[in-house]
């Protein structure tokens, strides 16, 4: 809607997690089937797909064939990722990309409480702490030599993006002082849409659409 020759300013992908407990809920119904509608290609879903919901496995409540619903709904579907497996992912993640005719979903399988030697795979590390007895397991099955709350160096530069976002951040920010010099009204409608406020005339539409509907 806003972009134009030259000026793409809106220009990025969206990404989405959701679980099984997303699944059930209707509203994921009606939102991913308009998304299909829409062809909304640069809409990427992660499934967490671990079969567990916070009562237990969700096979006595929940047995929708997933892939096929929202190949139903016009997205493309990448099935049985292994979701603890960041080279899959990544793949997976390439192969969406590529698709720009239809939001993707990426369905990762995965074991709830990876780990954990008594609990993977169970509703018990479902939103519950491990106690320290099983998180001392854990530590030991994941070789995990660290104290608690220490990031490893390594890990927290791969994950610091602040010099980077910054970056784009900046580049972005002339990319749009020259698409608000070249399209004024267009950047100003943005720009309130991205601050959430209303329309000036809001009100006084509003007003006059009440007063038509009383009048009929």
């Amino acid at each position: 809607q806003f972009n134009r020759p030259g000026h793409d300013i809106v220009d990025h992908y969206t990404y989405a997690f959701m679980g099984d407990g997303c699944m059930m809920e209707g509203i994921s119904h009606e939102v991913c089937s308009l998304a299909g509608t829409l062809k909304l290609g640069k809409l990427i879903a992660f499934y967490d797909d671990n079969g567990i919901s916070i009562d237990g496995h969700v096979e006595g409540w929940f047995t929708d064939d997933t892939a096929m619903r929202f190949e139903a709904y016009g997205w493309h579907v990448i099935r049985d990722i292994d979701g603890h497996d960041a080279a899959s992912i990544k793949r997976a993640v390439e192969e969406a990309r590529a698709v720009t005719d239809k939001p993707s979903l990426l369905m990762c399988k995965t074991i709830i409480g990876f780990g954990s030697p008594n609990k993977a795979g169970t509703h018990d590390s479902h939103g519950a702490p491990l106690g320290d007895a099983e998180i001392a397991l854990t530590r030991e099955q994941l070789g995990w030599k660290y104290a608690p709350f220490e990031i490893p160096s390594e890990i927290y530069a791969q994950w610091d993006a602040k010099e980077a976002g910054q970056a784009k951040e900046s580049a972005w920010n002339v990319k749009f002082a020259a698409y608000a010099k070249a399209y004024p009204q267009e950047a100003a409608e943005f720009t309130r849409r991205m601050k959430g406020e209303m329309p000036s005339d809001f009100d006084a539409k509003a007003k006059e659409f009440i007063a038509k509907l009383q009048a009929n």
